[in-house]
């Protein structure tokens, strides 16, 4: 069967095709009645307007554009899943666009690619949506944006973001290890090029010192979103003279490498080695045991971020003011079977529970 058209829809509900272009383009101009029984037909026909063909006939474009450079591929695919979802609830297309973060043109990159696909707009994912400069050159080629980015409350600065509280986050997961009974917590940073590594290294921080414990140095390892990181960052730790009794991720796929670094070591995790990630992602669940974690809603942030870019272009085309206020979200402690309260190691046994050699 062939897929139903415009003028499938314009025929069935008995009005014009530009009526049915308003409708589509959600024009305050259509009055009421009329909307309804359009919005009926395209539902009972199921037709789904081509975004490609929609920005043709049109000054308009209906199409938003997807800018990341993130290592993490679980993180990626529900970004690309929430924009996605906006976008097909609003008849618009999607364009992904992986790229480099730290290349000197990338503003030109991306002023192009907004001219070349005729995309509407942009959501920029972290670290590109935090970096000033990119975020300045693309306001004044006016290509309209919105940012997804790791901040405590809303920035005020003029330009529309979704933000995640990543260091209160943080604060939860290392507060949750102390009242567990560690005093020894490892943290293994993300990229630094990542806003959220250091907000979630700043709740880290705060909560050590809220609660009277000393930052030791020797416990901090830099690193990337990565497993392999992970891994390395962990065999590091566990081979301190005073090893850490927890160690503390800051995403799943880095606590995922500690884990098996653990179990390489042969340490009894939760009871050897407490570790917790970020994000709720794949990995924390399919882990053994599983993760305690953040569950951070990628997805979600993402279709708001996505819906707040296409709403303000729809009020800027009705001549209607644009939204002035941010939206923030604040990713929520869940506690799984890798973490447990401080081991004490039984006499014949040393630091981290393993078994000290006869003499």
């Amino acid at each position: 069967m062939r897929s139903a058209t415009i003028k499938d829809v314009a025929e069935r509900a008995g009005v014009s095709l530009k009526t049915v272009s308003r409708v589509i383009n959600n024009e305050p101009s259509v009055h009421p009645r009329t909307r309804a029984k359009v919005q009926r037909e395209i539902d009972a026909l199921g037709y789904q307007p081509d975004p490609s063909a929609r920005s043709l006939r049109s000054t308009r474009a209906y199409a938003i554009g997807l800018v990341y450079d993130n290592p993490n591929a679980h993180y990626v695919i529900n970004l690309q899943h929430g924009v996605l979802a906006a976008c097909r609830a609003n008849g618009f297309g999607l364009q992904i666009h992986p790229c480099d973060s730290s290349s000197p043109k990338l503003a030109d990159e991306l002023r192009e690619l907004a001219q070349r696909s005729r995309l509407a707009g942009l959501v920029l994912a972290p670290p590109m949506s935090e970096q000033p400069a990119l975020i300045d050159a693309l306001s004044q080629a006016q290509v309209p944006f919105i940012r997804i980015i790791s901040a405590r409350k809303d920035p005020q600065d003029g330009h529309p973001c979704v933000y995640v509280d990543d260091r209160d986050a943080a604060y939860a997961i290392t507060e949750h290890l102390i009242q567990l009974g560690h005093q020894r917590i490892g943290f293994l940073w993300g990229g630094r090029e990542h806003r959220s590594s250091l907000e979630r290294y700043q709740g880290y921080e705060d909560a050590l010192k809220d609660y009277g414990i000393a930052l030791d140095r020797k416990l901090i390892v830099p690193g990337d979103y990565t497993f392999d990181d992970g891994f390395r960052g962990a065999r590091k730790l566990l081979a301190l003279k005073e090893r850490p009794s927890a160690i503390f991720g800051s995403n799943d796929e880095i606590a995922a490498g500690v884990l098996a670094a653990a179990h390489s070591d042969g340490l009894n995790v939760p009871y050897e080695l407490s570790i917790a990630g970020f994000e709720d992602s794949p990995f924390s669940k399919q882990s053994w045991p599983a993760l305690t974690t953040a569950r951070q809603a990628t997805e979600e942030i993402a279709r708001h971020a996505a819906q707040r870019l296409i709403g303000d272009l729809q009020r800027a085309a009705n001549g209607e003011p644009l939204v002035s206020r941010n939206e923030g979200f604040s990713p929520e402690l869940v506690v799984r079977g890798s973490t447990a309260p401080r081991h004490t190691a039984p006499s014949g046994r040393g630091a981290g529970g393993r078994r000290k050699p006869a003499t």
